[in-house]
């Protein structure tokens, strides 16, 4: 992300005098809320006035009640009742379509209704169509006030009080169709619904050999498709970016027809709604299920998911987007001037990133036009270079045989640590693009005790069919160490002829993956290349800023919080103090801390004092005296080891007598079950992916005289996230930034993160580093090819 240093501003200072108007047009999205939620609170911090406009452009137009002062309590609660702005779906303040905001007598009096009420910032949450109508009201702001002006509307001195609307945007939209930015709000709920009743048909499709085929939404963007089929593992998918080639139908007969043969039990076929062949004649529901059950004569069923995927409560990526999307848009209008162009703010891997909002739009509608003319290759990498990744991915995995020739290398692949959601998809996704390579694949029992006992034997395709959905390790895991089973692992290293080893798992897998190469000045036969794809709950393995697990386990946390809250539905007064994995790393503390709207969340790499339990405890009995009564208190298991839960809840009992109670809770295990979501699939998938990529290639480097020898720092390595991609990183250069006492890396980017937790539960003196002020990113380069895209 581009940054540049600014002269250090209190942000609590730079909204006074200012108004901010928020409003949610188009289609609703889940997540909308607590991107709303955000700006209005991240507004009052900063000491600006903040306005709901409810109903969208068509408050905007009636103005009178529909555009009202918030307060912090508003967002708290909706008519008294415990259902927080973070877990509902939808939008609260009401969302509609509006004819007459497209004609210009409805904008005159739009912009009138902003004049008379001082307010000159604007913040749109919708999608393409709802911030284009916002840039065209910006463009003649100037021109509107001249008209109210000479109408006697408004009178010289409001038009000069009111001479420039500072736009800023964030993208609501399920389909996910917005280029320029990672994820829309509203998208990765979408992907939950999908999943579930993906999940879900699959079980009852398996009982009796049934082909599947589920509609998904999308309009003209097959993201969501597209997605699905990776972390469902389907056996095609139609999405209208690439339309399939031409005599497509025996293609997806013979494709069905070879999954059966095997041993497949059902078949799951995956359709965007935009779905159209090349010459763009759409593909139906319908037409699939016919051809299937005709041609075939398999037993077909088709759904059409329509509105359930905009419903239920947004996911825990979901709210954190909104959160931090929110303060990053209130920050946006207050830093604008006249001559900045409207933007958009959004994510760009785990970094915020504004974009000028038109450029945005304008590539948005090239994926439209590069349909229209047949380019279906521009239109996907229009769209983007991880959805480009994602369709490579899967063609890759679905749409390829593997070859007759064999490379007579073997791939070992070995889960170590704690298990966690997502395992599976990335030994799935690493025992077939191995074997499309041509590599035999052996699956290792039990961890490192399993390399060093001989509990190796091969993997072959269809033993890793429906492993995408499956919690936990089916290959079974341990925590042990190599230690003093080198000699024994080199033995059987040299005994199965491995030639190069996968290691998914925690930091055991990144300590275990270290000791393998240090031993190699004793031991030759460790000299081959190794990879370690971090995989655990806790996020603490370094060189990767997420590992796959973390996002399955933030959802677990984030709907027992849910629960709990709600649990308190008719007893007010009440505090709950409950404890998140996590060891010493404090990522699900406070990532949880933000998704379900904490007062505070305890982390070891935040030091925490009595001071600061007091400051807590007055907090909240100063909340208890607002509409708002009761508190959600996270605590990390290793926080402190003198300032326990326990320790924590007798505290605030007695602290709290007579104002309110408390109950405490620890989540425990059920934080490393259950299915994985949409995230974990998709990034265990990538990783296991890439992985076997990066392994083929490193094998060719290191093959001389007729054997293997890889004993450069380079040929061991940590596949990681790092900001905007995945990158390989030698496990030795990672020692400096790793602190092996408490496990976990020195440095961590999710810290910047907490002082919005802060601000958005109330407490007046955080810090809020403004010093890195984020810079305007250009979507089109000069050449015309677009950067960024989704991930």
């Amino acid at each position: 992300m581009a940054h540049h240093e600014a002269p250090h501003k209190d942000p609590r200072k730079m909204g006074i005098g200012r108004s901010i108007a928020v409003l949610t047009s188009g289609g609703d999205a889940q997540g909308m809320n607590a991107a709303v939620r955000a700006t209005v609170r991240m507004g009052i911090y900063t000491g600006a006035k903040v306005y709901f406009v409810h109903e969208g452009y068509q408050g905007l137009v009636d103005g009178g009640d529909n555009i009202k002062l918030a307060t912090w309590e508003s967002v708290s609660m909706m008519l008294h009742l415990c259902r927080g702005w973070l877990i509902k779906g939808g939008t609260v303040i009401g969302s509609a379509r509006c004819m007459d905001f497209k004609e210009k007598w409805g904008r005159l009096k739009a912009a009138c209704n902003l004049v008379k009420l001082g307010i000159t910032n604007l913040c749109v949450i919708g999608g393409d169509g709802s911030l284009t109508g916002a840039n065209q009201f910006r463009t003649e702001w100037s021109e509107l006030l001249a008209d109210l002006t000479k109408g006697g509307k408004i009178s010289a001195e409001e038009a000069n009080r009111s001479s420039h609307l500072n736009i800023v945007g964030m993208v609501g939209s399920i389909d996910n169709d917005f280029c320029g930015t990672d994820m829309t709000i509203g998208t990765d709920s979408a992907l939950h619904r999908i999943i579930e009743v993906v999940d879900a048909i699959t079980t009852t499709a398996q009982s009796h050999q049934r082909t599947f085929i589920l509609e998904v939404m999308g309009r003209h963007c097959g993201y969501l498709a597209l997605v699905t089929a990776l972390a469902c593992g389907a056996d095609w998918v139609f999405i209208p970016e690439m339309p399939p080639e031409e005599n497509w139908e025996e293609h997806l007969c013979k494709r069905l027809i070879a999954q059966r043969g095997r041993g497949s039990r059902l078949n799951v076929i995956i359709l965007a709604e935009g779905a159209q062949d090349r010459n763009q004649k759409p593909i139906t529901c319908d037409q699939v299920k016919n051809l299937v059950s005709k041609k075939l004569g398999f037993d077909t069923r088709s759904t059409i998911l329509g509105h359930v995927q905009r419903g239920g409560t947004p996911s825990a990526f979901d709210r954190i987007l909104g959160s931090r999307m929110g303060v990053e848009a209130v920050m946006a209008l207050l830093e604008a001037t006249p001559e900045t162009p409207a933007c958009v703010v959004s994510l760009s891997g785990n970094m915020a990133v504004r974009l000028p909002l038109m450029e945005c739009v304008q590539v948005t509608k090239d994926v439209t036009v590069a349909m229209t003319e047949g380019r279906f290759e521009d239109a996907v990498k229009l769209r983007g270079k991880s959805f480009q990744n994602n369709w490579d991915t899967y063609k890759m995995l679905a749409h390829v045989t593997p070859p007759e020739m064999k490379s007579n290398i073997n791939i070992a692949i070995i889960n170590v640590g704690a298990p966690c959601a997502g395992m599976n998809a990335a030994v799935r996704a690493a025992v077939r693009v191995g074997i499309i390579q041509g590599h035999q694949m052996l699956a290792v029992h039990d961890g490192f005790d399993g390399l060093a006992n001989g509990q190796i034997e091969p993997i072959i395709w269809a033993q890793v069919g429906g492993w995408t959905g499956k919690g936990g390790s089916n290959l079974g895991t341990k925590r042990h160490l190599p230690g003093k089973n080198i000699e024994q692992i080199s033995l059987n290293i040299t005994k199965f002829n491995i030639h190069s080893l996968i290691i998914i798992g925690g930091f055991e897998a990144y300590l275990g993956g270290l000791e393998l190469v240090t031993a190699r000045e004793m031991y030759e036969e460790l000299c081959i290349p190794m990879v370690v794809i971090p995989a655990t709950v806790s996020n603490n393995v370094p060189g990767s800023d997420f590992s796959i697990g973390a996002d399955t386990a933030l959802n677990t946390i984030t709907m027992t919080c849910d629960r709990i809250k709600q649990s308190a539905a008719g007893t007010k007064r009440r505090v709950f103090i409950i404890e998140t994995m996590g060891g010493y790393c404090g990522y699900l503390a406070t990532m949880a801390g933000l998704s379900s709207g904490a007062d505070d969340a305890y982390i070891y790499e935040e030091p925490f004092h009595i001071r600061d339990l007091e400051l807590n405890v007055e907090h909240l009995i100063e909340k208890m005296k607002t509409s708002v009564k009761r508190g959600l208190i996270l605590r990390n298991s290793n926080a402190n080891e003198n300032y326990t839960t326990q320790f924590l809840y007798n505290l605030y009992s007695e602290e709290g007598k007579g104002t309110f109670d408390c109950r405490m809770n620890v989540l425990g295990h059920m934080q490393q079950g259950g299915t994985p979501s949409p995230f974990d699939r998709n990034f265990g998938t990538k990783m296991g992916s890439k992985s076997v990529l990066w392994l083929t290639n490193k094998l060719k480097e290191c093959y001389r005289h007729g054997r293997i020898f890889a004993n450069m720092p380079d040929s061991a390595c940590v596949l990681g996230m790092k900001k905007r991609s995945l990158v390989f990183q030698p496990l030795a250069s990672l020692k400096d930034d790793t602190d092996f006492e408490h496990r976990i890396p020195k440095t961590e980017w999710w810290l910047r993160l907490r002082p919005i937790l802060k601000i958005l539960a109330k407490y007046d003196t955080v810090e809020m580093d403004t010093s890195e002020v984020t810079a305007m990113e250009h979507v089109i380069k000069k050449t015309g090819l677009v950067k960024g895209g989704k991930m």
